[in-house]
This record gives C-alpha cells, structure tokens and sequence, in this order.
C-alpha cells in the first residue's frame, strides 16, 4: 500500500467562535505528551483573544490565523499591532512600523513557515515595515520564544514551547534581537553575607520604610504599584505603557493569588519608591487540570488558595524609580524586599525556591541583584525580528 502524500496546508483567518475554539484547543493537543507543559485556563485563554474582554484591544488590533490539511488543524499563529507600541521610540525595540506575532503552535516546519509567512502577510497590509515577535499578545502577557529550559515547567506567567521552535522561526528568517532570562535561586537557607549586611544596615536607616500591601485596599495599592511600574520601566527595552484599564484587568486577575505577606511597598522619606511582587506557583496545581476547573477544579483551587503551599514562588515584577535606578540606595531597597519576602515565604509557604523573572539581558542592575543572591539562570526566552520588505 503506497504511503499517504500530505495535503497542501491552507491557512485560514479565525472569525468564527467554532474557529477561536480550534484556536484554544490545538495547543492542548500539540502540548499534551510534553510533561513540562502547563495547559492554562481554557476560559483565561479566550479571554486574552477576546475583544471586550481584554483591554489591549482598546489600542491594539489582531487578526488570529490556523493552519489545515487534509481536514485536519495543524497549526495556528496570531499577528497584532499595538497603537502604544507604535508610538514608543525606536532605539527601544518597539516603535513606528513594527507589528508582532505570537501564539505560535505547529505540528511540522513546514505549517509554521506557512503560518509566519501569513502573519507577516497581514502586517505588511496594516503597512508594518517589521515582524517582531513572539509575544502573546502583548509584552506583558507571555513574551519571547523559549530557547532554554525545557526539562522543568514554567512557573506562572511564563511560557513553554517545542524546542523545535526555535530552528523553524530562524529558518524563516528571523534574527535573535533580545534575550529575556529567568533565574532560580534556593530560599531556605538565606542569601550571602554580604546581602544580609546589606539588608540590617538598612534596616537602621530611619528614611527607609518596607511595607506590605494593604489588600483592604487593594484597588489604590494596584493603581500606586502599577505607577511606580510605569515610571520604572519605561526606558526598558520593549516598553510599552499599562493603561488604567489595563491595571484594573491585571488587579481582578491576581486579586485571589495576592497574599499581603508576599509583596512588599519600600517608601524612602515618606514616599512609595520602590515595589515587589511575589506570586505563588499555581502551575503546581494547573499542570494536572486540562484546562478546566470542572468537575473538582474548583473545590482544589479554592482550598489551595486559603494558603498555598507553594515549592517555588515566582517575582514577576520589580521596580524601583528611575530617580533612584543604578544607585546604592536601589539595591538597598531590592535586597531587603527579597529577604523580608524571603523569610515569610519559607515559614508560611513552605517555599524552597524562588524564580525571578524574566529579567532583559541588558538590565545590568537586576543581573547583578541575581547573581549576588547567587540565582542561577534556569530558562532564557528569545524575541525576534524581520524587515518586511
């Protein structure tokens, strides 16, 4: 019997609920046999795609693509444009001209050169004069190809992909234009020396103040932290500005994984100078329930979230003004934030370990944070670009 030829792949633009649902679940069944996989939330997963729901699409716009043959799905891809990314400058990664993709999932090389060749194909007609991506789908959300690291599951809000990935989107044209890094580092038994001076002498300093979030207030807390965020970040590269709405989206989000204990507010002189957020590891939970809180899930989340016990805690997100950045006081403010997290998150959590990430590989200041806490590297993702000439 003479081996069955592939079909040609035809790719499709999403616009029905039944073509979104294909959309969501193909990455289930690509990802199932990867036992470092996470499947998330099916319901979060269409809200991230869902205008109305999400609100980037108050200022970004995206059409999503999948990819059939022979009857069947067998990839899937989106292209967007961010109107904030457009108006940032150029020199720092975004700017005029330059739209993304994200979300990319294909079985074979072939489906995910078809599937690039669409999205950059829709961006050029938007009039992009760049292709950068992978972001999903925006540089908040999950960010990056990961290129490095894929023996252990992510932790929660990162991503994980095919390592054949990687070889396909460079075959295809694209060039490495930014790593982002992630560390690990073990918590139980403290930092180094010099840290812990770092830390009591700080501790003495009457100007400094290192709070933990007021959750009774936690709409005020999001908006101040989430300002400092701004501020902090905004001359990163790939920056791209939260809106309010976009806060507010974030805040209802993590609201039930907030634990007051675990994100501190440093103030200098009276003043809100500096953040940190930790957030326990609801992957450990995730990875075993297919995308769904049905039937049991829910029960299970809710126990857990009374107080998780979570191995591996991860910072998502750290920030210090820029009026202070590269200064003594900076690192001053970082380590005692990481240790007073730390000691709390060993006696009530039961954490042993800490991610921290993902970190830009030009941010100077937290490479040297992490390596003196002596963090290792544990998953490095990459972003690349095209011109679309």
């Amino acid at each position: 019997m003479a081996a069955h030829t592939p079909g040609p792949i035809s790719i499709i633009p999403v616009q029905t609920k039944a073509d979104k649902r294909e959309f969501v679940e193909l990455a289930f069944r690509l990802n199932r046999g990867d036992p470092a996989w996470v499947p998330p939330l099916k319901g979060e997963a269409f809200d991230l795609l869902t205008p109305g729901k999400n609100p980037w699409f108050e200022h970004g716009k995206a059409q999503l693509f999948l990819a059939r043959r022979d009857g069947r799905t067998v990839g899937r891809i989106s292209a967007h444009i961010d109107a904030l990314a457009l108006a940032q400058p150029a020199e720092q990664g975004m700017g005029p001209g330059t739209g993304n993709w994200g979300l990319l999932e294909a079985e074979d090389a072939e489906t995910a050169t078809a599937l690039l060749a669409a999205a950059e194909d829709w961006l050029r007609g938007q009039g992009m004069h760049r292709s950068l991506g992978p972001l999903s789908i925006s540089i908040w959300d999950e960010p990056g190809l990961l290129v490095e690291g894929f023996d252990t599951p992510p932790t929660i809000m990162l991503g994980h992909n095919s390592p054949l990935y990687q070889a396909w989107v460079e075959a295809a044209g694209y060039r490495p234009v930014k790593r982002l890094i992630n560390y690990r580092v073990g918590i139980t038994d403290g930092f180094p020396p010099i840290v812990n001076r770092i830390v009591a002498a700080g501790e003495k300093n009457e100007r400094i103040r290192i709070r933990r979030v007021d959750k009774s207030r936690f709409d005020a807390e999001a908006k101040l932290i989430m300002g400092i965020l701004n501020d902090a970040w905004s001359d990163n590269w790939g920056f791209v500005p939260l809106t309010d709405s976009e806060i507010a989206f974030v805040g209802k989000k993590l609201k039930t994984l907030v634990f007051e204990d675990l994100i501190r507010v440093a103030e200098l002189d009276g003043q809100p100078v500096a953040f940190m957020i930790v957030l326990p590891n609801i992957n450990e939970l995730l990875i075993d329930m297919e995308g769904s809180l049905l039937p049991f899930g829910w029960a299970k989340l809710l126990w857990w979230l009374r107080k998780p016990k979570s191995r591996i805690l991860r910072v998502p997100l750290m920030g210090v003004v820029k009026t202070l950045q590269n200064s003594r006081m900076a690192s001053t403010l970082a380590f005692m934030m990481i240790e007073f997290i730390r000691r709390d998150a060993v006696v009530d959590y039961g954490a042993q370990q800490g991610d921290i990430g993902w970190v830009l590989d030009d941010n100077q200041g937290m490479i040297a944070v992490a390596k003196a806490i002596e963090a290792t590297e544990n998953r490095v993702y990459q972003i690349y670009d095209k011109p679309l000439d």
